[in-house]
């Protein structure tokens, strides 16, 4: 009788054990679909939230820039002084950048901007006078004004660098936002 269960028990156990390797065949098989999944939703996330990108207006505009902006807002504009810059927003979402003087003023278009992580609104200016686009940063105070720490042409030649005019060496003025 021994002998005759023997064969009977290892056909059971032979079963079960086959039973117990595809339970863990489909548990790895469930394991890596889950892990597919998984990352399938992480990169589709990523897509997603790469995918949007701020307009440049709505950069500005989230950083405070949009207005005028002055060394002294009592001040009526100055060619030698540039006493009144102001950034606006116009049609269809564009955002333009003028610079007024006695009787003139230029006005050029912010074509992109962003902020680092630093905090520094960077921006890229359409300057049809020059023909060409400058890049430039600016910083807000802790007092509310901004100040300009870079401006550099297309080939990097800078007007400013590290918020010190490169002519003079001397530091480039906080702007207060004019009401």
């Amino acid at each position: 009788m021994t002998g005759g269960t023997r064969p009977a028990l290892r056909g059971r156990t032979g079963m079960l054990n086959f039973i117990v390797d595809r339970l863990q065949v489909g548990a790895r098989i469930l394991k890596g679909c889950c892990f597919r999944i998984a990352l399938t939703l992480v990169s589709c996330l990523a897509i997603a939230s790469e995918g949007y990108a701020e307009t440049a207006a709505e950069t500005v505009h989230k950083w405070g820039l949009i207005g005028s902006w002055s060394r002294d807002c009592s001040l009526a504009a100055d060619r030698n002084s540039d006493t009144l810059l102001a950034y606006e927003m116009v049609r269809e979402g564009r955002v333009v950048f003028q610079r007024s003087f006695n009787d003139t003023s230029e006005e050029s278009e912010v074509v992109a901007a962003e902020v680092s992580a630093d905090g520094m609104l960077n921006l890229r200016v359409l300057f049809p006078g020059l023909q060409q686009i400058r890049e430039s940063g600016l910083m807000m105070q802790p007092d509310g004004s901004m100040r300009a720490m870079y401006n550099r042409s297309p080939q990097g030649e800078y007007t400013i660098r590290d918020g010190k005019f490169t002519t003079s060496g001397g530091p480039t003025p906080p702007l207060h936002k004019c009401e």
